[in-house]
């Protein structure tokens, strides 16, 4: 089962991210991985298997931000791997996103953002959402998410 950590704060989000990750190991988990706004930079890690794996790939890695969300991915679209672990970006690398549940509508979701020159990383329905979303954001993330999420059918948080 999936699990969904964020983080918003005046301390270090990456410690923090990362206890939150190991906290919901015990709900089985095939990848894991964080996304971390640090000043304007946002950058992730994802690594397939355990978590103590995710902490190696972070572990030399010195940021101040407070600000990130972390994921166990428990695979439903697309076979565990780095690559389809979250968080997702979408294709202007302006939003990163974690998803839990299915989108029942993401082949013909995919196919549409294909045709108009998307490029997708992974193979699941996570990224079809925040590529949706990359599609019509403006600058005004709660408008994108609301245009996006009248195009979508499934079942997710």
């Amino acid at each position: 089962m999936c699990g969904i950590i964020c983080y918003v704060g005046e301390k270090k989000a990456i410690p923090i991210l990362i206890d939150g990750l190991k906290r919901l190991e015990y709900r089985g988990y095939d990848s894991a991985g964080v996304a971390i706004l640090d000043g304007e930079d946002l950058w992730c890690r994802k690594q397939e298997g355990k978590i103590a794996g995710l902490e190696m790939e972070i572990n030399g890695i010195h940021s101040d931000a407070s600000i990130g969300i972390g994921h166990t991915r428990w695979a439903t679209h697309g076979v565990p791997s780095q690559i389809n672990a979250h968080p997702h970006f979408d294709m202007g690398q302006n939003s990163a996103m974690v998803h839990n549940g299915i989108i029942e509508n993401y082949g013909q979701l995919k196919e549409s953002l294909a045709a108009d020159g998307v490029r997708f990383e992974s193979e699941t329905d996570s990224e079809v959402l925040v590529q949706l979303i990359g599609k019509f954001y403006n600058g005004d993330l709660a408008f994108a998410i609301r245009q996006a999420l009248q195009l979508v059918q499934g079942t997710f948080g």
